[in-house]
């Protein structure tokens, strides 16, 4: 798939971060959108976005609500695509939607864990059999899984846990991998690609916060405040001294910090992802910090979970996921 001018593409999570900037680039290059997200606000925001610049004639950019991990949402979300975008077919499928937390089978609940795995797997896995008998109405098509670097390295450090979504981002490598067979077998006009972004600037802290916690707010609560000061105290921070006050502002820094200050942004991210679709690679790095952290972990597995490695691995790139 050389261009995108005329197809129609299904993004989940295209409220904000990579999924926004999908769609921009995307719309921008004359393609048709359908996204999904839980946020009304933030897909309203991503459609004024695309409609800034004068949207071709007929080029249609529709919005959907539904969470990924139940299948009736993307069924509705289907059948609403169908009728609004009058096509019964789609070229591309971005399953983009991702959450993080619940990472400890002891310190967080299983309903937050489960919640995590559901979304980051569940929704590629419910993506990909709720859009395929599209995709197979089309002349060609691609399938293109995020999964992350969390799908070959299942850390974010040593004071943290983090294994509900390392696990949703390893199933979702294997499926994606996997999957290049069964479609060359079965439908060989659809190629699929395995996404497996770095540190991206995105809204994914604080975004994930508010699904867990199904608060608005950006204020902790005392069982948040609790968790994060023992987050930092397996990182080696002293908190005893530190008012709830000051996990508060820690908490808002790091959610900022995220965002603002990653090695690569959403937007370039987007541009990554689409010119290697455009490539037909199957797998897709995104980031130098992945790119390396990928050499690193391929040449010494058995180094890779111990403090040598994560510190000589934060040095040379500059993480600071807190």
């Amino acid at each position: 798939m050389k261009d995108f001018a005329g197809k129609f593409a299904v993004i989940t999570g295209g409220g904000t971060g990579m999924g926004r900037e999908l769609a921009r680039q995307l719309v921008a290059e004359g393609c048709n959108v359908a996204m999904c997200d839980v946020s009304v606000e933030a897909m309203a925001e991503t459609k004024r976005l695309c409609e800034a610049e004068k949207l071709p004639q007929g080029l249609r950019v529709t919005t959907h609500v539904a969470d990924v991990s139940i299948e009736a949402h993307l069924q509705r979300f289907r059948d609403e695509l169908i009728e609004q975008q009058a096509t019964d077919k789609i070229h591309l499928l971005f399953n983009n939607a991702g959450i993080g937390g619940g990472g400890s089978l002891f310190t967080n609940t299983r309903e937050q864990w489960e919640r995590t795995f559901n979304i980051c797997w569940g929704g590629v896995y419910l993506g990909v059999r709720t859009f395929l008998p599209l995709m197979m109405k089309a002349d060609e098509a691609h399938i293109v899984n995020t999964s992350s670097v969390n799908g070959f390295w299942a850390s974010v450090g040593l004071g943290a846990s983090h294994t509900a979504y390392s696990a949703a981002k390893f199933a979702v490598k294997g499926f994606t991998e996997a999957l290049m067979t069964d479609l060359r077998l079965n439908a060989p006009h659809i190629k699929c690609s395995v996404v497996m972004p770095g540190h991206i600037g995105t809204s994914i802290v604080s975004n994930s916060r508010r699904i867990q916690s199904g608060a608005e707010s950006d204020e902790l609560s005392p069982n948040e405040i609790l968790a994060t000061r023992q987050r930092l105290n397996g990182m080696g921070i002293d908190t005893a001294p530190m008012s709830d006050a000051d996990i508060q502002q820690i908490a808002l820094d790091r959610a900022r910090t995220f965002r603002e200050e990653a090695p690569t942004t959403a937007a370039a991210a987007a541009k990554i992802i689409l010119d290697g679709v455009k490539a037909e690679r199957w797998r897709i790095l995104v980031g130098d910090d992945a790119h390396k952290l990928d050499e690193r972990v391929r040449q010494a597995p058995e180094k890779a979970y111990t403090p040598e490695f994560y510190k000589g691995f934060t040095e040379e790139v500059g993480w600071r996921l807190g």
